[in-house]
C-alpha cells in the first residue's frame, strides 16, 4: 500500500507506532488507533496488550470502551536502553490528556 506516494514501510514496529500515536492522541480508543495508523483492530489490540503489560500504556474505562494514555513516567522498554523513561523519549510530542483529541480528533485529523 502506498501512502503519499511512499511504499508502506516504517522505521517503527506496530508497537512503536501505537505508542507514538497514543502519545499524540491521548484518550483514544483501539478503533481510533486502527483508523489513524491504517492497521487492523486485531494488530492494535495485540500492540496495546504488549504496551500495557510493559507498563507503557494505561487504560481508562469509559462506558463499554477503553481509552488509552501513555504513562510518561513508565519505562522505555528496549533491549539496548535501560533506565530511560518514556518522558525522555516522548516529551516533545506527547500531549496532556486535556489536549488529547480522543475519538473525534483522531478521525477529524485524517487525510
Amino acid at each position: 500500500m502506498k501512502k503519499n506516494g511512499v511504499d508502506g514501510w516504517s522505521v517503527l514496529s506496530s508497537q512503536g507506532q501505537v505508542l507514538f500515536y497514543v502519545a499524540m492522541h491521548p484518550n483514544c480508543s483501539v478503533d481510533d488507533i486502527a483508523d489513524g495508523l491504517h492497521l487492523t483492530s486485531r494488530s492494535v489490540w495485540t500492540a496495546v496488550g504488549v504496551l500495557r503489560r510493559a507498563g507503557m500504556l494505561e487504560s481508562i474505562k469509559e462506558g463499554r470502551r477503553n481509552r488509552y494514555r501513555v504513562i510518561l513516567d513508565g519505562p522505555f522498554r528496549h533491549p539496548t536502553i535501560e533506565g530511560v523513561s518514556l518522558r525522555t523519549v516522548l516529551a516533545g510530542i506527547a500531549r496532556s490528556p486535556e489536549q488529547g483529541n480522543g475519538a473525534n480528533g483522531a478521525r477529524r485529523n485524517r487525510n
